[in-house]
């Protein structure tokens, strides 16, 4: 049997497997992992596939059309995304049309919060799969050959005639080891010279680590409509061999990126050091984090190769901190700021503004503490408040979303919208705001001469700055509309 597992065309160099799904301003396209893992499941069961990520690889439409015409695909498993929902269920009524005999089933953390509205929007998809999809479009595969119910696949909705079922949830995933290494299906199907992370060397290539995250943030997306809260692990053995395959295989690399919410939540990561520095890997490497791991998990992480951390620091007013559940004190993150200084890793840090309680005063200490924690990067954007997630219901009970559009989660250049107005600050003032603070962090002459003479001292890292200057320097320049001082 064959299966087209596809990322859709949508606008270009649409980063959908993004937690915050967007055309980016510094440009980053990250890798489609979750489609990955489904492929690899669906080719160790025995099956034909086809892995497409029309964004990375400058498909349109009439692309994706062609190849699909010629694959002739019994099962086509589309990915999706708020915003991009409408486009992708255009997609989906061309492939149907054109291939009718098509089984076509929608995958990722929209459809798994909304599926019945989902598969109300066209009658064209024949099914959604919930949450983490790598064996329910492996077993779906197994129940279409064989003509059986689907009300045997566990964690599908289906249209059956007029109705639309739900096959009770899927457990999660609790062998992980048992899956397969993403790194091998990049080798066959992608390009890593496609992908871009500003924050990290180029070339990269991601793996993960684990799966689900324990901690309770309103906003994020994965772990309330994909993964969930319990933290699953690969073991220490598995890691290190797709990291033995990944330097075999793609000596090209610069950097491995774990993309794990967050790899750090326990004292494995010491142990994962430990492993690479007894198995004598010469690797760069970079994680997710939080804010609040201490010095002696750092100072191994920096030993075994951790170049830098993408931190989610979010807001430097505490009642905020508290109001998104972050479970962390302003003062923890500045014990760790000083911390990984001292130790030499890097920080990307996040901020975000829009959060219950959010005031302009609020929004100004955001902006002075990233100044006053001084991090390698810093991106500014409002919350995307995404169906499934507390900060939505919240959101929604308050009557704060300005409108239920999903192809408002988007500006018109693809870029990250607002769509909330709340007490003190509107989705304008939010938008205003953050690039009043790009520009704020960015055009200080501390701040450039410091870029300047990294780059001059760091060669490597002069690459991925440059590369991201050049998408990320119209921003940068574009004058705001509202002084915030």
């Amino acid at each position: 049997m064959k299966i087209l597992v596809m990322n859709p065309p949508f606008l270009k160099k649409y980063a959908r497997s993004m937690r915050c799904p967007a055309v980016t301003k510094s440009g980053t396209l990250i890798y489609p992992y979750w489609l990955m893992y489904a492929t690899g499941v669906l080719e160790e069961a025995g099956f034909e596939v086809k892995l497409l990520d029309a964004p990375a690889q400058d498909y349109e439409l009439q692309d994706i059309l062609n190849i699909s015409r010629e694959f002739k695909p019994q099962m086509i498993a589309i990915d999706t995304s708020t915003a991009s929902i409408y486009n992708d269920c255009h997609v989906a009524e061309i492939l149907k049309d054109n291939l009718p005999n098509s089984f076509i089933i929608f995958v990722g953390p929209h459809v798994s919060a909304l599926p019945e509205e989902t598969l109300k929007l066209t009658t064209k998809i024949d099914a959604v799969a919930r949450k983490e999809y790598d064996y329910t479009l492996r077993d779906l595969v197994f129940a279409l050959q064989e003509k059986r119910d689907l009300k045997s696949v566990l964690g599908i909705s289906f249209r059956d005639n007029e109705n639309i079922v739900h096959n009770p949830d899927r457990p999660f995933i609790e062998n992980l080891d048992e899956l397969p290494f993403i790194s091998k299906v990049c080798k066959r199907y992608l390009n890593v010279k496609n992908y871009f992370y500003s924050a990290d060397l180029y070339p990269l290539i991601t793996i993960l680590g684990s799966r689900g995250c324990p901690y309770h943030c309103t906003y994020c997306l994965f772990p309330q409509t994909f993964m969930g809260h319990r933290y699953r692990l690969r073991s220490i053995e598995n890691i290190i061999e797709e990291i033995k395959y990944i330097i075999k295989e793609f000596p090209q690399i610069k950097e491995i990126k774990f993309e794990d919410d967050t790899i750090v939540a326990d004292d494995r990561c010491i142990k994962l050091c430990e492993s690479i520095l007894k198995n004598n890997l010469k690797i760069i490497w970079t994680i997710n984090s939080r804010a609040d791991v201490d010095y002696k998990v750092l100072k191994m992480m920096r030993k075994a190769g951790c170049r830098l951390l993408c931190v989610g620091i979010e807001s430097g007013d505490q009642t905020v901190l508290d109001n998104l559940k972050k479970n962390i004190k302003v003062e923890q993150i500045r014990q760790f700021m000083k911390d990984t200084k001292k130790v030499g890793i890097l920080v990307h840090a996040c901020f975000l503004v829009g959060a219950p309680g959010e005031t302009k005063d609020t929004m100004k200490k955001t902006l002075d503490f990233a100044i006053e924690l001084e991090p390698d990067t810093a991106q500014f954007f409002s919350i995307s408040y995404y169906p499934g997630t507390a900060a939505y219901n919240w959101a929604k009970e308050k009557g704060y979303l300005i409108t239920q559009d999903f192809s408002k989660w988007l500006t018109s250049e693809g870029m990250l919208s607002t769509v909330i107005n709340q007490p003190g600050v509107s989705n304008i003032e939010l938008v205003d705001f953050c690039d009043y603070a790009r520009r704020k962090f960015y055009l200080r002459p501390r701040y450039i001469l410091r870029k300047f003479k990294q780059c001059i001292l760091q060669p490597f890292e002069a690459q991925r700055t440059s590369k991201s200057l050049n998408t990320f320097r119209k921003h940068i320049l574009r004058k705001h509309i509202k002084n915030i001082d």
